[in-house]
């Protein structure tokens, strides 16, 4: 007979991600082992073991949960109505929202990316371009005489702001929503009018 799912599997499991999260954020991906992972959690290691049967699987899910929904966050910014540069602070607005209470998450990302294989390492690319990429339309939509025919400069651009987002993000990991909206709005005005536009 199968084993049934216990009606607090996701809840549990989701527990279990957001405490691997932390200890691999602090202690180190390589560093950090199932028995400590299970302390952390308030389980056994072999109920642990119910849920992800290896570190690995823990950092893919955690990546893959992670940047799959700031994904989905992002590229579901509601802009209708909105004039271009309008658009831009929505979506800047609406990447720091997004940062907001996944410091573990983003320093996995960071730093423990490359641990994983290659097949999965794309697939994690794969949404971080999609995230480039829709910055990176709003940004050419917020300003397009200045960068008509000019990829890399609006490449250099989209990693510029998105620099200056991690910048917030890592330094600022305590700042709520009116605080991120400020940073928003300054970003915004850098990226569209330079220091005098500030």
């Amino acid at each position: 007979m199968a084993r049934t799912i216990a009606k607090d599997h996701d809840h549990k499991r989701a527990l279990i991600l957001k405490a691997a999260a932390r200890i691999f954020a602090t202690e180190g991906f390589d560093r950090a082992s199932m028995a400590q992972l299970a302390r952390a959690c308030g389980i056994s290691k072999a109920n642990i073991y119910h849920y992800y049967d290896s570190k690995d699987a823990l950092l893919f899910d955690i990546l893959d949960s992670y940047l799959r929904d700031l994904r989905d966050t992002v590229l579901a910014t509601d802009m209708a109505g909105l004039a271009p540069e309008a658009r831009l602070l929505k979506v800047i607005r609406q990447i720091l929202r997004a940062y907001q209470g996944a410091d573990h998450e983003h320093q996995v990302q960071l730093n423990a990316l490359g641990a994983l294989p290659e097949a999965e390492q794309a697939q994690m690319r794969a949404y971080q371009r999609d995230m480039v990429r829709f910055l990176s339309d709003t940004i050419h939509d917020a300003a397009p005489s200045v960068f008509a025919g000019d990829k890399a400069k609006l490449r250099a651009a989209t990693m510029s702001v998105f620099g200056m987002l991690n910048w917030y993000y890592m330094w600022n990991t305590g700042a709520g929503a009116d605080a991120r909206d400020d940073y928003a709005a300054l970003v915004t005005n850098l990226t569209l009018h330079g220091v005098k536009g500030v």
